[in-house]
Order: C-alpha cells, then structure tokens, then sequence
C-alpha cells in the first residue's frame, strides 16, 4: 500500500509508516538497450507502471527503466 520510497522518506523524517499490505500479485522487469521502445505495448497493459530512466539513447545492455505490474489476486 506504500512504496518502498514513501516508507523511506516517513522514516527519514520521523513520521509514521505507512501500511505495507500487498495489493496484489507483483512483478518486475527491466527494460535493457531497445526493450524502452516498447513503452506504447507496455502501457496498453492497466496494471503496468512504467519508470523511465530519461536516458538520452538506448544501448546494448543499458538499462533504460523497468515496469513493475500489479495485479489483482484471484
């Protein structure tokens, strides 16, 4: 229910944390070299979050972002 990063920060700054709570199955891939040109098909799926890096230009092996899915259990 609160990412990693907001937990992170609640911390730093002394504040309560928030509910850790899984909302669902979730999973991670990074997207390597041309894998970012992709970002349209990525999106088309609603339990996609894509974090693109910004990185000028792609190259083999470059890691240019990731998306995490969530997605509902059954």
């Amino acid at each position: 229910m609160t990412s990693q990063f907001e937990q992170h920060i609640r911390a730093i700054c002394g504040l309560p944390l928030g509910a850790s709570d899984a909302l669902g199955r979730v999973r991670m891939e990074n997207l390597i070299g041309d894998d970012i040109s992709h970002w349209q098909k990525i999106l088309s799926d609603p339990y996609a979050h894509l974090h693109h890096y910004g990185k000028a230009a792609a190259k083999p092996g470059r890691k240019m972002g990731h998306v995490t899915w969530v997605e509902p259990e059954d």
